[in-house]
């Protein structure tokens, strides 16, 4: 049985197997979303037994007598390739930037696997596309031919849509694409695209009256000046009005209703005769924006990679949209440190730090199951989380990652510390697949190998918790026995910054939290039973 499609349903991905033998055309193109089960009515691949009706999938149909007439002219599928036919070119497939990832708009070439003229085997990698998490590999659905590259490797910020290369079944027909040239793609997917948007806009609705925020003076401006808010341009975050746009618009007479106020406004006035003139006149106070600096010319463009565009675009999100709650906590960290150093000499393992944070966190979710949630919008409630998932904080030369060790509480530190190190390899290396990078329900921040001493850190959406973790420091503390007698003396501590979701977390589950965190800090030999 040959595998005719692979269908992603809402857990894993299966292959659909076909048992009778025969051409096959397509009514859904490849990476289609949400197609309901039993669906018919031409609404799901078709096999034909001979070549009557199998092109429909190139755009083509074939008659019984062998004369092909034109039955579409060209056939897009949502994402991923396109393929297309005409009277000029040969049948050949048109494979465009597909969207790898659900927040993916725009994506960069960063290398070809295959060459022009190579053949092209189903499951082969074609190029590497850096997406705006990870750098993953596009790989080829269908045999054939690469005939022509149309996007050179190094090129950035290519939308998803655009035609990347073409493919062909016939090796005899890659010569006919030589001089093909990547805007006569982009022009005729330009022209559907308008006809499509100007479609759509015949069928919206009447626009809706926009609706502008704005605080106290801005109002006061608005209603002294006489200005039309419609006419104003509107610079603050969610449709804000902000004062400099009011006052940016007084001072060029922009929605004015009042220019002569705004004439009087630039005009010193007369002093009276009752009124005391000062020796040194006070200079005007201009509503103009200030003369930008003088730059001296000497500076260097530094290019935004998209994990690091999306990366800004999400931590702005989370600090504007998330009412973060800070907690903090200095925790004993040479119960940990003696029990690294017994496990290292009498067992061999070699643990970091950071692999025992990751279990003392784990096991304290456990130990408080409000802690481990996250807020969900559409049911305005926090929900609990089913696993417990740690998202780990990686720096890469692209930006930081989250890679994610799954089920922690229920591996052993030796399991830890192995994959912590396969997944952070990945992450160095671009190489995280999406599960490992998607999902998670608690992240973990640790500076400790700087020389930093405590930071609070942005939570990462959709969770509701980011511990942040300083480095070990020495101070000196006094400490009594069960007699009541005391002496100074030198440990080693430190600091736990908690940001949460005050939505999810309150005083109360924060103060348990870090209290299961110290606990188990002093405990440290728990954390192998």
């Amino acid at each position: 049985m040959a595998s005719v499609a692979a269908i992603s349903r809402d857990r894993l991905a299966c292959a659909l197997k076909q048992r009778l033998r025969g051409f096959r055309s397509c009514a859904y193109g490849s990476s289609t979303r949400h197609i309901s089960c039993g669906s018919l009515d031409n609404q799901k691949p078709v096999l034909a037994h001979g070549q009557h009706g199998i092109c429909a999938r190139y755009g083509l149909l074939i008659s019984s007598n062998g004369v092909q007439q034109n039955l579409v002219s060209e056939l897009e599928l949502h994402r991923g390739c396109r393929q297309f036919s005409s009277s000029e070119l040969p049948v050949h497939i048109i494979l465009q930037m597909p969207a790898l990832s659900p927040t993916m708009d725009k994506g960069n070439i960063s290398s070809w696997k295959k060459n022009e003229g190579d053949k092209i085997e189903a499951g082969d990698v074609i190029c590497d596309i850096e997406t705006d998490k990870a750098t993953l590999d596009f790989e080829s659905m269908e045999e054939g031919y690469l005939a022509k590259i149309l996007v050179p490797a190094g090129s950035k910020d290519i939308p998803v849509g655009q035609p990347l290369a073409i493919t062909v079944e016939n090796p005899d027909d890659i010569p006919k694409f030589t001089n093909i040239l990547a805007d006569e793609f982009s022009s005729k997917q330009a022209e559907k695209d308008t006809k499509a948007q100007g479609a759509a806009q015949g069928q919206e609705q009447m626009p809706q009256p926009q609706t502008y925020r704005f605080g106290p003076s801005v109002r006061r401006l608005l209603a002294e000046f006489e200005l039309d808010i419609s006419s104003l341009k509107v610079s603050g975050p969610h449709g804000t009005l902000l004062k400099g746009d009011v006052l940016a618009a007084i001072a060029s007479g922009a929605g004015s209703g009042k220019s002569s106020e705004t004439a009087k406004l630039h005009k010193p006035s007369e002093p009276s005769k009752n009124e005391k003139t000062l020796s040194a006149p006070i200079a005007p106070v201009s509503l103009q924006s200030p003369l930008p600096l003088q730059s001296s010319g000497l500076y260097e463009d530094l290019q935004n990679s998209q994990i690091r565009k999306i990366i800004a675009k999400r931590l702005w999100e989370s600090k504007h949209g998330t009412p973060h709650l800070y907690l903090s906590a200095d925790v004993m960290l040479d119960p940990v440190l003696a029990f690294r150093k017994e496990l290292q000499e009498k067992h061999g393992l070699k643990i970091s730090v950071n692999d025992i944070v990751i279990k003392v966190v784990a096991l304290a979710l456990k130990a408080v199951p409000e802690a481990n949630a996250y807020w969900s919008d559409e049911k305005g409630e926090a929900v609990l989380c089913d696993s417990i998932d740690v998202s780990i904080a990686v720096a890469t030369e692209k930006g930081l990652m989250t890679p994610i060790l799954k089920n922690a509480d229920q591996k052993s530190l030796s399991a830890i510390s192995t994959e912590v190190k396969e997944l952070a390899n990945k992450a160095r290396v671009g190489k995280l697949s999406p599960s490992e990078f998607q999902g998670g329900t608690f992240s973990i921040s640790n500076l400790g190998m700087f020389p930093v001493d405590r930071f609070c850190a942005i939570i990462n959406p959709p969770q509701a918790c980011i511990l942040a973790v300083g480095r070990g420091n020495k101070v000196v503390k006094w400490e009594e026995d069960s007699s009541g007698q005391g002496k100074a003396c030198s440990v080693t501590q430190m600091n736990l910054s908690l940001s949460a979701d005050h939505r999810v977390f309150d005083y109360d589950i924060g103060g348990k939290f870090l209290d299961a965190l110290s606990t188990n800090f002093m405990e440290a030999k728990r954390l192998i039973l």
